[in-house]
């Protein structure tokens, strides 16, 4: 259909028919092809497990050394729920060995992880999986580039808390 415009001082639009029937095959226009599809998005998923590697690794009962584990990210509730825990309130420090139990999903070949097996961890190891629990759970880093008001001299600080589960 062809459209014809109104000029000043005339009646309304109107539609008028196109005359196919008067143009000859040299003259019809070819189809127009359609528009292509827009790209879908790229679906982008979260990351939510990570991998690592203790420095020195647990040892079971049976002597068996485990080293590679999966840490998730952490939930709001994963930080609650410990504050709840007598041991925790008793001993603030017992927070991360209480949060890493219920954020590492996964440490070489045992069953199950808990806090009763990051409680037998070494320290080295526990330093290591609080610092990694950091990392994850921001995004990467901890560090901030800012710049004294004072000098205007660029430093680093330290974005997160001295404990597990504090900001």
């Amino acid at each position: 259909m062809r459209r014809t415009t109104a000029r000043t001082g005339a009646g309304p639009v109107v539609d008028v028919p196109a005359p196919e029937a008067a143009a000859g095959p040299e003259q019809t226009a070819a189809p127009v092809p359609a528009p292509a599809p827009a790209p879908a998005p790229v679906e982008q998923r979260l990351r939510t497990e990570f991998p690592f590697q203790l420095p020195r690794g647990y040892v079971d009962g049976t002597g068996t050394v485990h080293r590679d584990g999966v840490m998730r990210l952490a939930t709001a509730r994963d930080e609650l729920i410990p504050l709840r825990d007598v041991r925790v309130q008793e001993n603030p420090a017992y927070l991360s060995v209480v949060l890493l139990g219920r954020v590492i999903t996964g440490l070489g070949t045992l069953p199950s992880v808990h806090d009763g097996v990051v409680e037998n961890m070494f320290a080295s190891d526990l330093a290591f999986l609080q610092d990694f629990y950091r990392q994850v759970n921001a995004e990467g880093h901890t560090r901030a580039a800012v710049q004294c008001p004072h000098c205007s001299e660029p430093f680093e600080v330290e974005l997160g808390g001295s404990r597990l589960g504090e900001s």
